[in-house]
Formats: structure tokens, C-alpha cells, sequence
């Protein structure tokens, strides 16, 4: 887990913070998305547009704060972490992560998990328009417009590639292809640290008398 975070912490570094914050959050976590469809069956799209949409290209307080990029609510049973603030009522519970990693699981096994969302499993795993109208009808957000701003985040950022992509297939994508890289070299200084920090305290430790 902390490999793979690593590795999308230095894809986002290699695309630079030039660029526009919603597709420099779509580059670094498209990865966990892709992971996630595989695991699960939710397309890799509305993963992504969810995100983009709840936590506001991962910049609202909830997901720098609370690692919640999907804006899951505590709910009954939630025994975990927890993150108040005010949304359709005053001081209301969110669920927070240790990381953002653990949000998309935590997402993906939310919509298996609930019986309202049932139906959208038998849909085309490439109809994002039909998963977008569908989290609206079973009630994941208030807003009237929820499926409508899920379908353009798509389009505009065409998010419906994802949804063909296998988990294999990102280790080609040159971004993270050096992103790798430099996580492999990051490991390897590590490794030899280790070694040596082990072999300084082995060189001043006492010799016990025979």
C-alpha cells in the first residue's frame, strides 16, 4: 500500500503542479480507480467524477483533512474515524480515512454493499451515463443536477477510457513508468540505510565477556 502511494505521490510531481488541478488529481489517482472497477465492478468514470466532484479535485476540507474523497456519511455502525462539518444540515458526521486509498475502497464497497445500488451492476460496465442517472434515482447526493455534472466531468475530461483500461495496463503509462523508477531508487537508498544503520549499532554494541 505505501508503494503504491508512493508511486502516485511522484506522478503527480513528474506532471507538475502547472497544470489544472483537476486533471493533475485525475493523473494521480486514475491508478486506484482502474484497481478499484477491477476489484469491484464500478466503472472506472464515475469513480473518478465522484471524486472530482465530492472533495473538489481533493482540495475541499473533507478530503485534505479526512482522506474522504467521496463524501460518505457516517451512517448507522460507522466505528471508525470521524469529520464534522455543515452540509445539508449543521454539523453533520462524515467518515474519515487514514488514507485516500482506503476512501476508494471504502466508496466501491459502499455502492456493493447497499441494496439500492444493486441495479447498477447489471448495467453495461461502459454505460456511465446509466451509473451516473442511477447513484441520482437510488439517492447518493441531494443535488438534482448530480447525474448531469457526473456525465460532463466524464465527457470534458474523457473519463470513459478508464472504464476499457486493465490494471496492468497502467505500469505502461509513461508517467508512471518513471514514477516507478523513482520509487524503485527511493527504496533501494532505503534498503542500504537500513543496512548500514544495523551495522553502526552492531559496531558499538558491548562484546560480552567470554
Amino acid at each position: 500500500m505505501r508503494r503504491i502511494f508512493l508511486v502516485l505521490t511522484v506522478s503527480l510531481l513528474v506532471l507538475g503542479a502547472a497544470k489544472n488541478p483537476r486533471q493533475a488529481y485525475i493523473d494521480k489517482y486514475y491508478p486506484l480507480a482502474v484497481r478499484e472497477m477491477q476489484r469491484t465492478g464500478v466503472p472506472a468514470s464515475i469513480t473518478l467524477a465522484q471524486a472530482l466532484l465530492e472533495s473538489g479535485a481533493g482540495l475541499s476540507p473533507l478530503a485534505t483533512r479526512a482522506n474522504n474523497h467521496f463524501g460518505l456519511k457516517c451512517h448507522s455502525g460507522w466505528t471508525g474515524a470521524t469529520f464534522h462539518k455543515d452540509d445539508d444540515q449543521s454539523d453533520e458526521c462524515f467518515r474519515a480515512y487514514p488514507t485516500v486509498e482506503d476512501s476508494y475502497r471504502a466508496h466501491s464497497d459502499f455502492l456493493r454493499a447497499r441494496e439500492r445500488y444493486n441495479s447498477l451492476f447489471e448495467l453495461d460496465p461502459t454505460d456511465y451515463k446509466g451509473w451516473a442517472k442511477g447513484l441520482r434515482r437510488a439517492g447518493y447526493a441531494s443535488d438534482p443536477n448530480y447525474a448531469t455534472k457526473l456525465i460532463n466531468l466524464i465527457e470534458d475530461f474523457q473519463l470513459y477510457r478508464y472504464d476499457e483500461m486493465a490494471e496492468a495496463d497502467i505500469f505502461s503509462d509513461p508517467v508512471v513508468v518513471e514514477a516507478v523508477e523513482a520509487v524503485e531508487a527511493v527504496e533501494a537508498v532505503e534498503a542500504v540505510e537500513a543496512v548500514e544503520a544495523v551495522e553502526a549499532v552492531q559496531a558499538v554494541e558491548p562484546v560480552e565477556a567470554v
